[in-house]
């Protein structure tokens, strides 16, 4: 057998394109969506988010703005700003990148950000939303893998999913998500005992542990769906994910690769959130 390989880029270049149809139709009632991004200090790899994520902006017909802060900026300095950003109306989602200098509480920053304008689902209340299945915004990275799912008529209704990795960004709301789909969901982690054998008794792996190449081709059933969330290096400096793809892929029956699976589709839903908010604090129903 060999997967088939699900594209991340092409479902996120259709969904950019259904956002973009919207927010022309908010454009034309006399209502612009509106991004702010704060970033703080000069990590590499947040840079590089943040710029995707204003591209993806004007892909869509979203205004954004960028607040890039020194890594010297105080916590209260911070806070204030999203004070400020909370009250402009013409910001609907506020996004700040993860992860923060050390001096910064991120719980304090993340709880300071308006529930409504809180594009990542990251506050309080918006993550127990996702635990009742009543919410407005999904963190994106466990949306873009339930809507790759969606996208390549996988149905997760009574299968055994596992997810690997327990972290409140994705392995949590990623559980749940399943779960809301009436999966029957196994938390795995690093205590977790014969991983494995759990691994091979499942119909659908996600793997978001951070570890190159860290689920084998023995680990996986014939015709399991592997999700693949992780980006790494692997010993030659090339971008991998969490599985071992060239194995895996002979026995799956669906795989993300990496790049270019998840990866685009976390953006993307960002882009849905902040259409999504832009709805909600304007009385308007799209769907």
């Amino acid at each position: 057998m060999s997967a088939v390989i699900i594209d991340g880029k092409a479902t996120s270049k259709k969904l950019r394109g259904e956002v973009y149809e919207k927010v022309a139709k908010l454009g034309a009632m006399g209502i612009k969506a509106g991004l702010a991004v704060v970033i703080v200090g000069d990590d590499p790899a947040s840079r590089t988010y943040v710029n995707n994520k204003k591209k993806a902006c004007a892909e869509c017909g979203i205004y954004s703005e960028e607040y890039a802060l020194s890594a010297e900026t105080t916590e209260a300095e911070l806070l204030a700003l999203i004070d400020k950003l909370n009250a402009k109306e013409d910001i609907n989602g506020i996004l700040v990148q993860l992860p923060l200098p050390k001096h910064i509480s991120e719980d304090k920053v993340i709880n300071a950000i308006r529930p409504d304008k809180d594009v990542d689902a990251f506050h309080p209340q918006n993550v127990g939303k996702i635990m009742t299945g009543d919410f407005d915004f999904l963190p994106c990275t466990p949306a873009g893998v339930m809507a790759l799912l969606e996208e390549y008529g996988i149905d997760v209704s009574g299968k055994r999913a596992a997810v690997i990795g327990r972290s409140n960004i994705v392995g949590k709301p990623q559980s749940m998500l399943l779960l809301h789909k009436n999966a029957t969901v196994t938390i795995c982690h690093s205590r977790t005992k014969d991983l494995a054998k759990i691994l091979r008794e499942s119909d659908i792996i996600v793997a978001a542990v951070g570890k190159a190449g860290f689920v084998t081709g023995d680990m996986v059933s014939e015709g399991a769906v592997v999700m693949d969330v992780g980006i790494n290096r692997n010993a030659e400096g090339k971008l991998c994910g969490d599985v071992d793809y060239a194995a895996v892929s002979e026995k799956a029956s669906f795989i993300t690769p990496v790049p270019g699976g998840v990866g685009p589709m976390t953006i993307t839903m960002l882009m849905k959130n902040t259409l999504k908010a832009t709805c909600i604090q304007n009385n308007i129903n799209l769907d």
